[in-house]
C-alpha cells in the first residue's frame, strides 16, 4: 500500500515506558512511515533519548511522513523518585506503583487526542484506559501485547482451564490443554497470584476488557514461525490480531541498528571488529535483557561457566560494581570474551556472522531477534512470559536447550544459583557437534530465512500490514 491509496492516516502511537516495549513500537512506527502514514509517539521527556536516534535515523531516509514525538510531563507518582520515567529505572518492589501511576496520564493524553486528532490509536496493553478514551472519540484502538500468539493462547488455555486450581498439593507438573501441541508446564515457573497486590490485579482486568473494546492485536511475530497458534488465537480464541513482526527486521544498515536504544558503553568499531576477529558461527552471545539482574553469586557461575566452555563470548551485564567479576577472568579469557556493560546493540551483533547462540531470558523481542538471525538458544527464564517463551523455543519450534531455570522470581536473591558446570554443559551441548546441535542450527536457519521472507513485499507480514492499513482507510472514509 502507498500513500496514493490511503492518503496521511494518522497513528497515534502510545508504548509503555520500557525499552522492551518502546523499541518495538518505534520500529512499528518506521513501517507505517514507510507506508506513508503519519506516525506520531506519545511519550514523557525522559523517555525520548531511548528513541530519538532511532527516530532521527529513520526520518533522514526521507519517509513522506517523519515520524513525530509528541512529549508530557511524566506525572508525580507516590513512590517513584523524581527522574524515573522508564520501568527500567526503578526498582521491582516500586513496578507496581509505576503501573498504576500511569493512569495519571490520562487526563494529558485525553487533551493531546482533541490536539493531534489521530484516525487510529496504538497503544501498550498495560494502558487500558487509552481504549475508553478511543472510543469516546470514535476512533479505532489496537493493543499491542509485546508477546507472541503462543504465550497468549497458552496462558489463557491455563486460566479457562483453570489448572492450577485443579492440580493436587503437591504436583508441579501439568500439560496445557487445548493447545495444537501437547506443551507441559510446571507450577512453580508459574506467577503466585495470590501475591499479586490488588492493585496489579484491577490492572490486569481492565487490560482483558480493554482488549474486547479495541479492534483488534497487533503481534510481533510472523505466521510461519507458529502458524498453528496464530490460526488457534483467531479462529479457537474468537480474537482478531495483525501479525507485522519481526518489527526489528526495518533496521537495516549499521547505523539503524546502532542507534536503537541506549548509548551503548563500546563503540560500533570496536563491537564489530572484535567480532570480525572471531570464527564464524562461533561466539556465544549472552543477554538477559533490560530488566532483568542476579545476585553477585550467580554472576559469578555465569563468568565461570562460559570461561570453562572455551566459547568465545560477548556477555552484557546490567550496570553492577565490579566485585563480581572473579579475579583475573578478562586476563584469562583474552581476545575471546568481550564483556559489554550497561546497553549493547544486540541486533547488530546478533545479526553478525561470527555470532553461532544466544543464552537468553527469553523476552519476546530477544527471543525474535534471535530467530531472525537463524541462531538457536540456551535459555533461562526468570519471570513474567518468559517460561512460555522457553516452551516454544524449546519445544515447539526445538531450536533451544534449557539451562534449567524452573522457579518463577523477580528477585534474584530469590532464585536458586545455577552453577557453572551446568551452563558449561548447556552451551557446550548447543554450540557443539552431534545430530541434535546440527538440527536446532538447521531449523533456525530456516526460521531466519522465513523472518526474512515475511517482511519482504508479498511475505505474510508485510500482506498483513496492508491488510490493516486498508481496514484502518476504510474506517476514516466511513465516519
Amino acid at each position: 500500500m502507498g500513500s496514493e491509496a490511503h492518503g496521511a492516516l494518522h497513528i497515534l502511537f502510545f508504548p509503555l515506558m520500557a525499552p522492551g516495549h518502546m523499541l518495538p513500537m518505534v520500529d512499528m512506527a518506521k513501517l507505517f512511515a514507510a507506508r506513508g502514514l503519519k506516525p506520531t509517539i506519545f511519550t514523557t521527556p525522559g523517555n525520548v533519548r531511548l528513541i530519538q536516534p532511532s527516530i532521527d535515523n529513520a526520518n533522514g531516509s526521507g519517509h513522506q511522513n517523519p515520524i513525530q514525538l509528541f512529549t508530557v510531563p511524566f506525572p508525580s507518582i507516590d513512590g517513584i523518585p523524581d527522574g524515573c520515567e522508564n520501568l527500567s529505572s526503578v526498582t521491582q518492589e516500586l513496578h507496581v506503583k509505576f503501573f498504576v501511576g500511569l493512569g495519571n496520564l490520562r487526563e494529558p493524553f485525553k487533551d493531546s487526542l482533541a490536539r493531534l486528532r489521530p484516525d487510529c490509536i496504538v497503544s501498550d496493553m498495560f494502558l487500558p484506559w487509552t481504549a475508553d478514551e478511543a472510543a469516546e472519540r470514535g476512533m479505532p484502538r489496537l493493543v499491542f501485547h509485546g508477546s507472541n500468539f503462543f504465550t497468549q493462547c497458552a496462558y489463557r488455555s491455563i486460566e479457562h482451564h483453570k489448572v492450577l486450581e485443579s492440580l493436587a498439593p503437591g504436583e508441579d507438573t501439568f500439560v496445557i490443554p487445548g493447545l495444537p501441541h501437547r506443551v507441559e508446564l510446571r507450577r512453580s515457573t508459574m506467577p503466585d497470584i495470590q501475591t499479586f497486590a490488588p492493585e496489579l490485579m484491577d490492572i490486569i482486568l481492565q487490560t482483558r476488557e480493554a482488549e474486547l473494546k479495541s479492534l483488534g492485536t497487533v503481534m510481533n511475530t510472523f505466521y510461519e514461525l507458529e502458524p498453528d497458534y496464530a490460526d488457534h488465537f483467531c479462529n479457537v480464541m474468537g480474537r482478531r490480531a495483525w501479525n507485522i513482526g519481526p518489527l526489528s527486521l526495518c533496521n537495516k544498515d549499521v547505523a539503524d541498528k546502532w542507534r536503537r536504544g541506549n548509548e551503548a558503553s563500546i563503540t560500533s568499531e570496536f563491537c564489530l571488529n572484535w567480532l570480525d576477529s572471531q570464527e564464524p558461527s562461533s561466539v556465544v552471545y549472552v543477554c538477559f535483557g533490560s530488566l532483568s539482574d542476579f545476585t553477585t553469586a550467580q554472576l559469578r557461575e555465569i563468568a565461570a561457566g562460559l570461561e570453562a566452555s572455551g566459547r568465545p563470548f560477548v556477555w552484557v551485564v546490567r550496570n553492577h560494581s565490579e566485585e563480581w567479576i572473579p579475579e583475573g577472568l578478562e586476563e584469562r579469557v583474552g581476545g575471546k570474551g568481550l564483556i559489554i556493560r550497561g546497553w549493547a546493540p544486540q541486533i547488530l551483533i546478533l545479526s553478525h556472522v561470527a555470532v553461532g547462540g544466544f543464552l537468553t531470558h527469553c523476552g519476546w523481542n530477544s527471543i525474535l531477534e534471535g530467530v531472525s538471525a537463524g541462531l538457536p538458544f540456551v535459555t533461562w527464564p526468570l519471570f513474567a512470559d518468559q517460561f512460555y517463551n522457553e516452551r516454544l523455543i524449546v519445544d515447539v519450534l526445538k531450536i533451544g536447550v534449557a539451562v534449567g531455570s524452573n522457579e518463577y522470581a523477580n528477585k534474584p536473591e530469590e532464585r536458586k544459583i545455577i552453577e557453572a558446570a551446568k551452563i558449561e554443559a548447556t552451551i557446550n551441548e548447543l554450540m557443539g557437534d552431534g545430530k541434535d546441535a546440527d538440527e536446532r542450527r538447521e531449523k533456525a536457519r530456516a526460521l531466519g530465512e522465513l523472518a526474512q521472507r515475511a517482511v519482504e513485499k508479498g511475505g505474510s507480514s508485510y500482506r498483513d500490514l496492508d491488510n490493516l492499513i486498508s481496514e484502518l482507510v476504510e474506517k476514516r472514509s466511513a465516519v
